[in-house]
């Protein structure tokens, strides 16, 4: 147990497409039996903020523990800080400026891939379409030229090609998500 310190928990593929379900009450309820406070939701989509004494990935590791448990729902759950996000999206690959925002996805690695691996999903990107694609240390910002639906650049697909797990949100979810982390603890 550390400082009491605002996290965000990002859980892969709940409440999409119809598997998963994960109802918000019960997500808010678990994470707090778990010692958080100020358990808040955003979206229905498995994102949680709060205030947790707990380290952020051992909170991560306990909320997919339970979820299993508790729910049947087994699903990876990522953690970030409070000002790990605020980090974030005043991160130049955040939104340049010839970029309309809503086009923007970020997805959040468990972990900092091989660079042998960045290098090729490099190299590779490029003949994917239009949609361009940069790695940053855990994350990895997709410019979708249209539909964010269309990218290639999928869970699955980076799963694949850099070795980690990862979910995506998008832009304006991610700075959601950094400005309530900004009010929590």
């Amino acid at each position: 147990m550390g400082a009491v310190v605002p996290v965000v928990l990002l859980l892969r593929s709940v409440n999409v497409g119809g598997h998963n379900r994960v109802p918000m009450a019960d997500l808010r309820r678990l994470v707090a039996s778990l010692g958080a406070t100020d358990v808040v939701t955003h979206l229905q989509s498995g994102n949680v903020v709060c205030a947790s004494p707990v380290a952020p990935d051992a909170l991560a590791a306990a909320t997919a523990r339970a979820l299993d448990a508790e729910l049947g729902v087994a699903v990876p759950v990522l953690a970030r800080t409070g000002p790990e996000l605020t980090r974030l999206v005043a991160a130049p690959s955040f939104s340049p400026a010839d970029l309309d925002p809503t086009r923007l996805l970020v997805t959040f690695l468990d972990a900092v891939p091989d660079r042998r691996r960045t290098a090729a999903l490099g190299a590779e990107a490029g003949s994917l379409g239009p949609d361009r694609c940069t790695v940053s240390g855990s994350h990895v910002f997709v410019h979708c030229a249209g539909r964010s639906s269309d990218s290639p650049f999928s869970n699955a697909f980076l799963e694949r090609r850099l070795g980690v797990v990862a979910t995506t949100r998008n832009g304006r979810t991610v700075r959601a998500l950094a400005e309530l982390a900004g009010r929590v603890g």
